[in-house]
Formats: structure tokens, C-alpha cells, sequence
């Protein structure tokens, strides 16, 4: 499985054009008010539509030395009042429609995401040993509070949480993943994103995808574990959006560019798939292209 930090950076990186960056060029003009032109129309104006894809260089595995190269289509957006949010192999929802001049916006709704995390792409000949996982399908709600306008009229400040809960019979786990994300301009064609990311997993999350059981244990050789709930990963990605036209405001072709590195903690770092065949070290690096209309 990719590196979920990775995954979600990717589609967060290709979605930063779809920030209203209108009117940064745009002079003041002085004089009475019935004479000052009212901010210029954008693609963000109402109901838009962002679609991409991008390829991804990250970890087989969550603690994985191995390196492999994985796809990452793209799907955001505001349709009828709903946001629609990405995720690592996912999609979150926006039930509250936010006014458009407000300085501080909310967002809750349902979130999902596919979870392979061992699942495909092992690369690792000991690992692969150990035995495939069982593809996990999480559900659950994610929520959060942004911040506009805080060091120039066009950043923004945000915080989120998303708690899901595997109903696929996989982990049968549940997860909080909580992230912090300051988005800006750097002009009228360039954005850039910096996030703060971390996982947090229960007993049952934890065991399934980082304890060795007997049965593992004998067919890969690898030392017997038993990991308990707890912070499994933090991490950090830089994300920049470049528009094709120099004009973020407009919609159209878009190319971003992410780097990124997470550190695995806890169980999730002391574990034999870990501390013995991958490392606490995860690097990763990703392009992409997407359209907003």
C-alpha cells in the first residue's frame, strides 16, 4: 500500500488550485462606494468540478524501506451547497455550506476510503511471507474549522479530524486522523500548501496491521509481536500548484508538485515489519495534472 500521508498529500496538492485566489493583482481604486467595481467573478463562483491525476513515488507499506510508484486520480469540488473533499483512495463530504465572505468556515460529513496497506505491493520478499491483509473499507465523519485571511486576504488556516471505522472485516478497527494545513498564494498563478498529519489507531486497527502472530511468524521468520492502539505515524508535506495560464482564479489546467516525510511511532515503528525489514523513515514525492471547470 502507498503511504497514506502520500496519497492524501497528492490529491490535497492538485486540488490547491481550486482556492479562490481572485482579484490579488486587481488595484484599489479610491473614491465613493457606489464607484468601487465589485471583485471579479471566478470559476469557484457557485458550483465547480476539479478532476486529475497524478503518479506517486512512496513506501510498499506503511514502515516500509521498499519504494514503489503508485496513481492517484482526483475528485473535488462544491456541487449543490456539498463539498466533496479527497482522500487517500477516498472521498469526504461538506454538508455545511459556508457563506462565501465568511471568515471562518466549517465543514462536517461522511467520509471513506479503500485501505490496501498490505495488501498489494509488497515488495518486500519476508513481508509478502507473512501473509497478504484483507483490503479495508472505512467509513466514518470527518469535521473541521478554517480559518481565512490570517496573514493576507487570500490564506487560510485549517484544522481537521477524520475518526473512521473498517467495515469490511479487514482490521475491523477504527482511526483518528487529525491535520493541520496552511494554504497561500505565492502569486497569481502559483499557490503552495504546507500540512501536518498523524494517525492514531485502536487496539484492534493496531494488531491487525502491526502485530506478528504465530502463523506469520513461522512462515516469514520473523519474531512473534503483539502491537496495542496508539500514534502510529505523523508527518509533514509541502505542496505547490502551479496553473498552466497564470491564473488560479479561471479554472482550467493546473500542474502541483508535493514532497513530503512521515516518522512511524510507537507499535507501528517497534514492530518486526518495521524495526527488522522497513524503517521508521518515510519519504515520498509526487506530480500531477488537473482540470477545474
Amino acid at each position: 500500500m502507498r503511504n497514506a500521508f502520500a496519497a492524501s498529500g497528492l490529491a490535497l496538492a492538485i486540488a490547491l488550485v481550486a482556492a479562490p485566489a481572485a482579484a490579488q493583482d486587481q488595484p484599489v481604486t479610491a473614491g465613493p462606494a457606489d464607484s468601487v467595481e465589485p471583485p471579479p467573478q471566478t470559476v469557484y463562483d457557485g458550483d465547480w468540478l476539479s478532476v486529475g491525476i497524478g503518479g506517486g513515488y512512496s513506501p510498499s507499506y506503511d514502515g516500509s524501506n521498499d519504494y514503489v510508484f503508485f496513481p492517484a486520480p482526483l475528485v473535488q469540488g462544491n456541487v449543490g451547497g456539498i463539498g466533496i473533499q479527497p482522500r487517500p483512495a477516498g472521498l469526504a463530504l461538506d454538508l455545511i455550506d459556508d457563506a462565501d465572505d465568511s471568515t471562518v468556515g466549517f465543514n462536517l460529513g461522511p467520509v471513506a476510503r479503500v485501505r490496501t496497506n498490505r495488501a498489494r505491493q509488497v515488495k518486500d520478499p519476508v513481508v509478502e511471507a507473512a501473509g497478504k491483509l484483507k483490503t479495508g473499507i472505512d467509513v466514518g465523519a470527518n469535521a473541521g474549522v478554517a480559518f481565512k485571511k490570517v496573514l493576507n486576504p487570500y490564506d487560510s488556516l485549517s484544522f481537521g479530524v477524520d475518526a473512521l471505522w473498517d467495515v469490511n472485516g479487514a482490521s475491523s478497527g477504527m482511526t483518528l486522523s487529525p491535520t493541520v494545513s496552511y494554504f497561500t498564494p505565492l502569486s497569481r498563478g502559483i499557490a503552495a500548501s504546507l500540512s501536518l498529519s498523524a494517525e492514531r489507531g485502536d487496539d484492534d486497527f493496531n494488531d491487525y496491521y502491526y502485530s506478528v502472530n504465530t502463523a506469520q511468524s513461522l512462515a516469514s521468520g520473523l519474531p512473534i509481536y503483539r502491537a496495542d492502539g496508539g500514534w502510529n505515524k505523523a508527518g509533514a508535506n509541502v505542496l505547490v500548484g502551479i496553473d498552466f495560464d497564470g491564473d488560479l482564479a479561471n479554472g482550467g489546467l493546473a500542474a502541483v508538485v508535493i514532497g513530503g516525510y512521515s516518522r512511524m511511532l510507537g507499535d507501528a515503528k517497534r514492530t518486526p515489519y518495521t524495526s527488522i525489514r522497513g524503517s521508521a523513515d518515510q519519504w515520498f514525492g509526487a506530480l500531477g495534472i488537473g482540470y477545474t471547470f
